[in-house]
C-alpha cells in the first residue's frame, strides 16, 4: 500500500514537473505581440526616412553599433559586462549579416521587446527596457530610415565571450518578465505638452536611467520613470560615475536652470560644467542634434524630479577659507590644475569647468574625478567642430599617491565636500581603464 502510494505521490509530481516544464518551455520561447503583424515592407516615404533618422538621434543608436573608420551601424562595439564581454550587432539592411530580412514586426520585437526572430533574446545591454516606451509611430519610422537610410554593410557579427552556461538565453526571458515591461509610454493627463514629450524622451529613446539609474542585485535599473525615487538618482557605471539628474543640489541638477540644462546638452558645457566620460559620446551623437524644443522638454521633465536632502546633504556654497595651501596636494594643484582651474577653484565657466562646487568633487563616489585625471577627457565635437580644449591625462605624470592628494585637496577645499581619495582606488583604476583618445571620434550615421 506504502509502495502504491509513493508511486502515485511520485507519478504527481513528475506530471507537475512535466507541466511546469511545458509552460517554462512555452514562456520562454513565446514570440512577444506586435501591432505590425500585418505590415511588411518598409515604407520609402523620404519624410519618414528623416523622421526615422531623428529617432536614432534620440535613440543614440550609432555609439553602440558603429565603430570609427567602420560603416555605419555594422556593429562591433565590445562592452564589458558582469558575465563577459558581448560585441554590439550588425543593424543595416544587409541580407545576410544584417536586419534586412526584418520585418516590421521582427523589428518592434527586437527594438521594444529585445527578442530577435526565432525567439532569441537580447542582452539588456540593449535598452529595449527604455525603448519599450517608443511609440509606434517612432518605431515605424526607425525601421524605414534603417531599411531605406542606411547602406547595407556585409559585416559578421562577432559572438559574445560569456561562458557557458552563462550565455544561454532563455533565462534572459524570466528576467524581462520581471524588470522589461512592454507598455509605449503614456501621457499623464496631470501634466502639460512640454512635460510630457520630455518625459518621453528622457523614459523612452533617450533611455537616460541605463547610465544615472542605480541597478539592482540582477542588473535591472531600480526604477524607470519618476515613481520610483531612484529613477535618475546617480550610478557608477564602466569606471565613471553618471551623476544624479534631479534636483539634488550638490550631486544632481538643482543649480541648474532649465536654459543651462538646454544649453549641456546643445553646446556640451554651460557655467557649471563640461561633458565628460560616457556623456562626451551622448553628446556627440546625439543630444546636439536634438530640437531645440526636444531639448527644452528634456529640461522641463528633468527640473519637475525632487531631490533627497538626505542622500544630497546640506547644499553646497562657495567657502574661501576652507583651500587649504598647505595641504596635501596643493602643491600638485597649484602647479598642474590651477592655470585651467584656477587658484580659488571657480576655473573659466563654459571653457574650463570649476572644481568648486563640482558634481564629481561633491559626490561621495570618486570614480569620475580618478578616471578623468588618469585619463583625460574625449575630445567634444560641436556642430562638426573638435574642441580645443581637452582635460590631460596624468596617468604618466602623477603617482597614484599624487593623484589621490590632489583630489582629496579638490574635494575638500571651497566648500566642497566629496571626502578623501585612497591611493588604492587611483591603482585599481588605473589598471582598469585606458587613456581617452586625443583624436575628435566622429560617428557618421549615413
Amino acid at each position: 500500500m506504502n509502495n502504491r502510494r509513493f508511486a502515485r505521490t511520485v507519478g504527481w509530481l513528475a506530471l507537475a514537473g512535466l507541466v511546469a516544464a511545458a509552460l517554462l518551455a512555452w514562456y520562454v520561447n513565446r514570440q512577444p505581440a506586435s501591432p505590425f503583424a500585418q505590415e511588411a515592407a518598409a515604407s520609402n516615404e523620404p519624410a519618414l526616412i528623416s523622421r526615422g533618422e531623428y529617432v536614432a538621434r534620440l535613440s543614440d543608436c550609432v555609439a553602440c553599433h558603429s565603430l570609427p573608420g567602420k560603416a555605419p551601424f555594422a556593429g562591433g562595439l565590445e562592452m564589458a559586462t558582469p558575465l563577459g564581454a558581448i560585441h554590439a550587432t550588425n543593424i543595416t539592411p544587409d541580407q545576410g549579416t544584417g536586419i534586412g530580412a526584418y520585418s516590421l514586426a521582427d523589428f518592434d520585437r527586437a527594438v521594444r521587446h529585445g527578442v530577435a526572430p526565432g525567439g532569441r533574446r537580447l542582452y539588456p545591454a540593449m535598452p529595449y527596457p527604455s525603448y519599450a516606451k517608443l511609440s509606434d509611430d517612432d518605431v515605424r519610422a526607425l525601421y524605414a530610415f534603417f531599411m531605406h537610410g542606411v547602406q547595407p554593410a556585409k559585416q559578421p557579427n562577432i559572438p559574445s565571450d560569456i561562458p557557458w552556461p552563462l550565455n544561454m538565453r532563455w533565462p534572459i526571458a524570466l528576467w524581462n518578465g520581471l524588470f522589461a515591461p512592454t507598455a509605449t509610454y503614456a501621457a499623464k493627463p496631470s501634466q502639460d505638452a512640454l512635460w510630457n514629450r520630455g518625459a518621453y524622451i528622457v523614459q523612452g529613446p533617450g533611455h537616460c536611467g541605463s547610465c544615472h539609474t542605480p541597478r539592482g542585485l540582477a542588473f535591472n535599473e531600480k526604477a524607470l520613470d519618476e515613481s520610483g525615487a531612484p529613477f535618475l538618482a546617480g550610478a557608477l557605471l564602466d569606471g565613471w560615475y553618471a551623476p544624479s539628474l534631479r534636483q539634488d543640489p550638490n550631486t544632481g541638477l538643482g543649480r541648474w536652470s532649465e536654459p543651462e540644462i538646454v544649453q549641456f546638452l546643445k553646446s556640451g558645457r554651460n557655467q557649471h560644467a563640461v561633458v565628460y566620460g560616457s556623456m562626451t559620446e551622448a553628446f556627440n551623437n546625439s543630444t546636439q542634434f536634438m530640437a531645440d524644443d526636444d531639448l527644452a522638454a528634456i529640461a522641463r521633465y528633468l527640473k519637475s524630479l525632487p531631490g533627497d536632502p538626505q542622500r544630497d546633504g546640506t547644499p553646497w556654497h562657495y567657502v574661501t577659507a576652507e583651500a587649504r595651501p598647505d595641504s596635501p596636494g596643493a602643491h600638485t594643484y597649484a602647479t598642474r590644475c590651477a592655470s585651467c582651474h584656477g587658484l580659488d577653484g571657480k576655473g573659466q565657466p563654459e571653457w574650463m569647468p570649476p572644481l568648486a562646487g563640482a558634481t564629481s568633487a561633491l559626490t561621495k563616489e570618486d570614480a569620475s574625478a580618478i578616471n578623468i585625471t588618469l585619463n583625460g577627457s574625449q575630445r567634444i565635437v560641436a556642430a562638426g567642430v573638435p574642441d580645443a580644449y581637452r582635460m590631460p591625462a596624468f596617468r604618466e605624470q602623477l603617482t597614484d599617491a599624487q593623484i589621490a592628494e590632489v583630489l582629496s585637496f579638490v574635494r575638500s577645499s571651497w566648500g566642497n565636500s566629496g571626502g578623501a581619495v585612497d591611493a588604492k582606488a587611483v591603482a585599481k583604476l588605473r589598471g582598469h581603464t585606458d587613456p581617452a583618445s586625443s583624436s575628435p571620434i566622429i560617428l557618421h550615421m549615413r
